[in-house]
């Protein structure tokens, strides 16, 4: 049955992202959820309050405006590799520009998830046709300095999803839709912030961000009364250069991030406008907080200029809310302009869908600084 096709896809793209997770299971395209990159892959998939590369642009818009220069970025990831589907992969292409015309930087990017091939069957095994299943989105992004110290940025984006060409049975239509989203980022990176009684001046190493991304309407295939919220997610982060020196840097970074979705429990759900407000409110506080997801990474870096890299991280999701847990390993290499990333992921359970992934990215700086992070001059 058609249905059962759809299912089948949902069910694929469910297991990577929030499996388990009662408020995911019932928003539409969770794949905008997916950690696109190499590098954040490899540190925990954190990266709020650094975005200091093209992939900023799903992270963090606002880290866009504290770049120079332009990049480009492409990553791979064969998805969900214990299902053993070699036709199940996320592509991520990002690139970025600074537009000092616009007193900013641009960017844009495009998501696509491949979720394979399917035979339609009515009553019987016979094949009467087989289609594709995929989704993509499409995002458009402008970051600018409110400050020395502080940027903001805006993404627009456009969600198309196809999981069927046809619908099920005596349903009229498609299992095709589009919608479209935004996103609202901030990022702040001080030059001087001394810690109070202390007299340490931390500035130059700490960074905070935010990052509000999926805000749009609600997404339906066949029937609008059984329409679906995008999956609204609200991310928070800190960073902090632990080591900074000629040779040798080391940054560490945390982010915990909830998704802003509230289910009436008769079938429909808030408006987005409503859930960013309601999902706070449709628990007691305690169990709010067991719905943040907890995100820890450090990464460093060796050489003058950087030019090799090492990442680890540690991805904890509650048992009642997910239960993924799994750690996070990465590295990287730089060279004048061109760099390569990877990072995989660790799982203590046997047969876990996300154990043994591995994403790549490879990525060309030029016209500002060469594809790696910021240098910063060593405090005494």
């Amino acid at each position: 049955m058609v249905k059962k096709l759809i299912g089948c896809a949902v069910v694929l793209l469910l297991a990577g992202t929030q499996m388990l997770n009662a408020q995911v299971s019932t928003s539409a395209v969770p794949f905008l959820l997916i950690a696109p990159n190499s590098r954040a892959g490899g540190m925990g998939e954190a990266g709020v309050a650094l975005a200091d590369d093209a992939t900023a642009l799903y992270w963090n818009p606002a880290g866009l405006a504290f770049q120079e220069g332009s990049e480009i970025s492409i990553s791979h990831a064969n998805w969900l590799p214990a299902f053993n589907l070699s036709d199940l992969f996320i592509d991520y292409l990002a690139y970025r520009r600074q537009m000092p015309e616009l007193d900013g930087t641009i960017g844009a990017s495009i998501t696509y998830l491949n979720l394979g091939t399917f035979n339609r069957t009515v009553n019987d095994p016979t094949v009467l046709e087989t289609f594709k299943a995929y989704e993509f989105a499409v995002t458009a992004g402008y970051s600018t300095k409110l400050s020395d110290v502080l940027s903001i940025g805006l993404n627009g984006r456009f969600i198309y999803s196809r999981l069927s060409p046809f619908g099920a049975a005596e349903e009229q239509g498609k299992g095709v839709s589009s919608d479209f989203s935004f996103d609202v980022g901030m990022l702040y990176k001080p030059t001087t912030l001394e810690i109070p009684f202390t007299g340490l001046d931390i500035g130059e190493h700490f960074s905070a961000g935010f990052d509000l991304s999926n805000l749009g309407p609600q997404m339906s295939y066949i029937d609008r009364a059984q329409a679906d919220p995008l999956p609204t997610n609200l991310r928070l982060g800190i960073g902090y250069k632990i080591i900074s020196s000629q040779f040798n840097n080391l940054t560490a970074i945390i982010d915990v991030n909830k998704l802003l979705v509230r289910n009436r429990g008769d079938g429909t759900s808030d408006p987005f406008y409503k859930a960013i407000f309601t999902s706070w409110t449709d628990k007691p506080f305690r169990e709010e907080l067991r719905e943040f997801d907890t995100s820890v990474g450090f990464e460093y870096w060796y050489g003058s200029p950087r030019w090799i890299g090492l990442r680890g991280g540690y991805f904890y999701e509650d048992p009642a809310y997910g239960n993924r847990k799994f750690m996070t390993f990465g590295a990287g290499i730089r060279y004048d302009v061109y760099g390569f990333d990877f990072s995989y992921i660790s799982t203590s359970e046997q047969n876990h869908p996300l154990g043994d992934t591995l994403r790549f990215t490879l990525l060309i700086s030029w016209g500002g600084i060469s594809a790696q992070p910021t240098e910063v001059t060593p405090t005494n």
